[in-house]
């Protein structure tokens, strides 16, 4: 089937205004927030299920590679179509279904924008907790396929913790539900499998989702840090004190350097590193945590603990910190995300090693990341026109993930492997497990259709023996 005839048959199916063809549009779907570029044939925005059903059935019959898509913040390529085909892209369905108190859930579409969900809520007492820093323009399709973190992910774990069942649309047009708003299924917990598959497995349509009640208090402190050593061991020391506080985040003197310049936080610029640590809960009980807390960021040498004192003080604090991704602009034009993950007590000899490979390959590393749960991710700046400084970045990337693997960590907390990190796989993955996720996607996707090309290295077709 030629480009012009797989048009023309999607527009039988979906509205011909919201059947995309152009260059300019195709170029715009090229590219998400990573450094992959890719350009599809044919870029759709279905309105409801059974056009996104009619869409990969058309696809299925065809053998035309389908790429879902939301706003595009990926961090590792996983929107790219790496093999052109059909882009759909979810952004009309963008309802929010239901919000049943009683049973303290959420039915949405998976183009609902992630912060948009959050402020619904929370104007009635509730709270959808994973908070990804791109939480005003992530969706929340984009956050159950990256299984999306967030600084409140310390305490509240992340999107996987967080979805109870989703309308999922298979490779063949087929639509299934998988879980739903009771505690306990039986069978396969499928749920918990598409969750964090980047699109590799269906595409999913509705999201069930838990919701909490809001906390009755919260209490925001800033710690100031001569040594990123001192804040690193300070992360530890609190958790073992039995405090799990909702945030635990950390930014070195780079990142509060640029942060300062673009939003105007509040940050010290003399400081080497500092912590924002929140508590969140009853009020009974939270003053004598943050005590706790006091007295273990002085046992390692804080040098000014600041408590915000109010809402807007608050919410300044947190403005530095989910901008800090953007505000590194202002000291190159580009950056590449590598997100890793390693034992809290390891954090400083890793943070040590990080920066000593940004001097090896002669790039400039900045660190803003989880800090409570081990989730680092190091920034590196640089200008992507610099073909031999982009070679260079590549590589210090490659060599920060093994870094995190010889930890005894992972190659990703939140942003998923997509592209950028196929080849690093091996680095905590046998052959043996390699091949049974093969499996798995063989088995949901027999004929290797769904966002081809993305997490697992090697040939995911079916296989030439049967």
């Amino acid at each position: 089937m030629d480009t012009q005839e797989l048009i023309d048959r999607i527009k039988k199916i979906v509205e011909p205004d919201y059947v995309l063809s152009s260059e300019m549009d195709l170029t715009l779907y090229s590219y998400d927030a990573s450094l992959e570029r890719d350009r599809p044939e044919v870029v759709v925005l279905p309105s409801s299920t059974e056009e996104v059903s009619g869409v990969v059935a058309l696809a299925y019959r065809e053998k035309i590679p389908v790429v879902a898509r939301g706003s595009g913040t990926n961090l590792s390529g996983g929107t790219i179509p790496t093999k052109g085909g059909i882009v759909v892209h979810f952004s009309r369905m963008n309802r929010i279904l239901e919000i049943d108190i009683p049973n303290r859930t959420v039915t949405v579409e998976p183009g609902v924008i992630t912060l948009d969900l959050q402020n619904h809520l929370l104007n009635q007492g509730l709270v959808y907790a994973p908070d990804p820093a791109s939480q005003k323009v992530s969706t929340l399709g984009g956050n159950l396929g990256e299984n999306s973190g967030g600084p409140h992910c310390l305490k509240y774990g992340v999107t996987t913790n967080h979805v109870l069942g989703a309308e999922v649309v298979l490779y063949d047009g087929t639509v299934v539900w998988t879980g739903g708003k009771s505690q306990d299924h039986p069978g396969y917990d499928l749920t918990g499998l598409l969750v964090g598959s980047e699109g590799t497995l269906g595409l999913v349509t509705k999201i069930i989702l838990k919701i909490l009640r809001a906390p009755e208090a919260i209490k925001t402190i800033l710690a100031l840090y001569d040594t990123i050593e001192d804040a690193s061991n300070t992360v530890s020391a609190i958790i073992a004190e039995g405090i799990v506080p909702a945030t635990l985040e950390m930014m070195d003197n780079l990142i509060m350097t640029a942060v300062e310049e673009s939003i105007h936080a509040g940050y010290p610029l003399d400081a080497a590193a500092v912590l924002i640590i929140e508590l969140d809960g009853m009020s009974d009980g939270m003053d004598r945590q943050a005590r706790k807390i006091l007295e273990v960021c002085k046992r390692h040498h804080v040098r000014e603990i600041q408590l915000a004192k109010d809402d807007a003080e608050r919410e300044r604090l947190w403005a530095g910190r989910k901008g800090a991704f953007g505000a590194v602009a202002r000291l190159r034009p580009s950056y590449m995300v590598c997100d890793g993950t390693v034992a809290r007590t390891k954090l400083p000899q890793v943070l040590s090693r990080v920066l000593e490979t940004g001097k090896k390959y002669g790039v400039l590393i900045g660190n803003v990341f989880h800090a409570g749960d081990g989730n680092l991710h190091p920034l590196i700046l640089f200008d992507e026109r610099d073909e031999a400084e982009l070679e260079r970045v590549r590589k210090a990337a490659s060599e920060i993930l093994k870094i995190c693997a010889d930890a005894g960590g992972t190659i990703s907390g939140e942003h998923g492997i997509g592209v950028e990190k196929i080849k690093e796989m091996p680095l905590i993955f046998s052959d043996s497990d390699l091949e049974a996720m093969r499996q798995v996607k063989r088995a949901f996707d027999p004929e290797d259709i769904l966002n081809p090309g993305k997490i697992l290295p090697g040939t995911l077709g079916v296989p030439q023996n049967g």
